[in-house]
């Protein structure tokens, strides 16, 4: 048999093998937003995605509980917090190098556990027919301020939101972190099942601010149209508020199937993955040479604290707190 014939010959065998494969997906990111990846995905490969949609919080949960026995291969996560959980309680296996050094070290998992696909900044949006620029406080603590009661949105079960309040009480101990919660709570503001929702109140007047990721804005106006009367406001650089966190993916420890699993997130972090984060979703791509959205600020601009995403895993601590003040 000819030498030229023989990796063909395994190649054609390795597609067999990849065909006959089917990976299951845990993914806190709705279908809307990545669904389209995953069949794009399976059409490169011929490698079937079966996926289980859930809330980022509620998977973790569930993978916690499941451990070794998880028929999971890939969780594909809403934050890094919920990667660094699942990374301590060492239910990750590490992914190659080369992948993850993809992304700069500011948004993947040092020890190689876990990887972000796209960057999410916390803005405030506010509502440009009621407030103006110049009345926005540069810093979150000052929407605890009296002159802001009644005017507040936010969304505290979402897990954007969650992962701030850690990063609040990271960098600013858990006791400051009460006290913005309970200062902001003192304004009664109206609480909203997501940061959709509180864009589209936004839009309507209802309230005047919301919490927010950045990206809902450009969502919304893409539904809605440009005359939307809403735009974002990026507080000061290295406030708690600003903070860039990122939806990323991870292998579970319990995979039979790592080398397919790879191979989803290495497409995750391949030139057409990235191209619709930045186009479709709006957010901040994270491999070098795709431009973000034209509307979107520079992510160097940003100013995100300087924090590392994978000490965001205390959610439980979290939750604790938001329980004592009464927000859940």
């Amino acid at each position: 048999m000819s030498r030229l014939l023989l990796p063909l010959i395994a190649l054609l065998l390795t597609s067999a093998v990849h065909a006959a494969e089917t990976l299951t997906v845990y993914s806190g990111r709705n279908e809307r937003l990545v669904g389209p990846l995953y069949k794009a995905f399976t059409a490169k490969t011929g490698i079937e995605v079966k996926v289980r949609y859930g809330e980022t919080p509620q998977l973790v949960a569930t993978l916690m509980e499941e451990g070794a026995k998880s028929p999971a291969d890939v969780f594909v996560a809403q934050d890094a917090g919920a990667l660094g959980a699942l990374a301590k309680a060492q239910l990750l296996q590490p992914l190659p190098k080369a992948q993850v050094e993809k992304v700069d070290a500011r948004f993947r998992s040092p020890e190689a556990l876990w990887v972000g696909l796209s960057g999410r900044a916390r803005v405030v949006a506010y509502n440009t027919a009621k407030v103006k620029p110049e009345q926005l406080p540069t810093g979150i603590q000052g929407f605890t301020e009296p002159a802001w009661k009644g005017r507040i949105g936010w969304a505290p079960t979402n897990g954007s939101f969650q992962a701030f309040v850690t990063a609040l009480r990271l960098m600013k101990g858990d006791a400051a972190a009460k006290k913005w919660l309970e200062g902001v709570k003192a304004n009664a503001p109206r609480t909203y099942k997501n940061n959709a929702a509180i864009v589209e109140a936004l839009g309507r007047g209802e309230i005047d601010v919301g919490f927010v990721n950045h990206y809902y804005l450009y969502a919304a106006k893409k539904d809605q149209g440009e005359a939307l009367p809403v735009a974002n406001h990026f507080l000061a650089a290295g406030d708690p508020g600003t903070l860039v966190n990122v939806s990323g993916a991870a292998v579970l420890k319990s995979s039979k199937k790592a080398e397919a699993a790879q191979q989803l997130i290495a497409f995750l972090l391949d030139t057409q993955a990235q191209q619709h984060f930045a186009q479709e979703t709006f957010e901040y791509p994270l491999v070098p040479g795709v431009a973000a959205a034209s509307a979107l600020p520079a992510l160097s601009k940003v100013g995100s604290p300087d924090l590392d995403l994978s000490k965001l895993e205390d959610l439980k601590g979290t939750l604790r707190l938001l329980q004592e003040t009464g927000v859940l």
